[in-house]
């Protein structure tokens, strides 16, 4: 089965990546010299500049707390970004000090996902942040007593009038911090560069460990720009991961506890691989730190194998030229925090 057909199957059902873990690797096929051949994975590029001015505005609301209903927590408090985009905790804190429910995933090339969330219950960013905004868990605030602090800062004051040519609204508010993680692209990874006819970006084990990527049928799941963010699956086609869990929680259901459908039971968003090398811990519920455990597990679960230990490291080999940069430097992976 090509890798074409591989993709046009998964969108409708699973049986697809069985079929898959049947195919032998190989590796990729390239051209003599110049550009790749045509690829499944595709390079990021930085679109159109953005309105300066909401640019800096927005970056200054999602590092300010002001927007937290104790002025305690920013976006950035679960959104490094000095590091990988996410905070390395299994779990991050929300505004009373306690474990949320999800692993907060990177916030880098976030707008490539066709929807947001693990859940994927969000479809555009300005959705997404009214509801981490208004929720009592997370910023634990409302519109007018966010909007009332701004109007309040005469900073802020001059600020969303440059930008807006008014004071701050609850639209101004959300577009300002859209318009900021709009920008939030990660380019010029030594895969992208491979991809544009770079022969030297990657290593021969790297480039082994793509032609595995895409053979055993990862790359079903995972492609396209983002590396994935663009579609559903079930987490746990063939077996549940292991993870020490005597039962399910409510967050481990996946979609089904937004549309109550059985279909949707552990159905989750695929995540992005792009920086995954700098973004663990992994999986919704932050289940390891070791990124060879997580192709161990996406093995076993999604495609039905056992996989070789020499094909596993190989593959992570590959992941590790998905780092992209941010400002002109290489995303580094962050500081382990506590666990949950």
């Amino acid at each position: 089965m090509s890798v074409q057909r591989l993709i046009a199957g998964v969108a409708v059902g699973s049986v697809v990546l069985s079929i898959a873990a049947l195919a032998p690797p190989q590796a990729p096929a390239i051209e003599g010299s110049g550009r790749l051949a045509a690829e499944p994975i595709s390079p990021v590029f930085m679109g159109e500049p953005l309105d300066k001015a909401k640019l800096a505005l927005g970056e200054n609301l999602f590092r300010d707390p002001i927007l937290s209903g104790n002025g305690t927590l920013a976006c950035v408090s679960c959104h490094w970004l000095d590091r990988g985009g996410d905070d390395r905790r299994d779990f991050p804190l929300g505004l009373d000090g306690r474990p949320l429910d999800f692993n907060s995933p990177s916030i880098f090339n976030a707008s490539l996902n066709f929807r947001l969330n693990w859940r994927g219950n969000f479809r555009t960013l300005e959705e997404q942040n009214e509801a981490v905004l208004l929720d009592p868990r997370l910023m634990g605030t409302s519109w007018p007593e966010v909007l009332a602090k701004l109007q309040a800062d005469p900073s802020y004051g001059s600020t969303f009038d440059a930008a807006y040519g008014a004071k701050p609204t609850r639209e101004s508010v959300l577009d300002a911090l859209a318009t900021f993680q709009r920008s939030l692209l990660t380019p010029n990874a030594r895969f992208d560069r491979y991809l544009l006819g770079d022969r030297r970006a990657v290593t021969e084990t790297e480039e082994h460990g793509y032609g595995l990527f895409k053979s055993y049928g990862c790359i079903a799941c995972h492609q396209g720009q983002n590396v994935g963010g663009n579609l559903f699956q079930k987490f746990g086609i063939f077996s549940y991961p292991p993870g020490g869990k005597a039962s399910l929680t409510e967050a481990d259901l996946g979609r089904f506890t937004i549309t109550g459908r059985e279909q949707d039971r552990q159905v989750f968003r695929v995540p992005s691989l792009r920086n995954v090398a700098v973004t663990g811990p992994y999986f919704h519920d932050g289940r390891t730190i070791s990124l060879p455990e997580a192709v161990e597990i996406m093995g076993r679960s999604q495609l039905g194998r056992q996989l070789p230990k020499p094909d596993v490291e190989a593959i992570v080999q590959f992941l590790g030229t998905l780092t992209g940069e941010y400002r002109g430097r290489p995303l580094a992976i962050g500081t382990r925090r506590g666990p949950r």
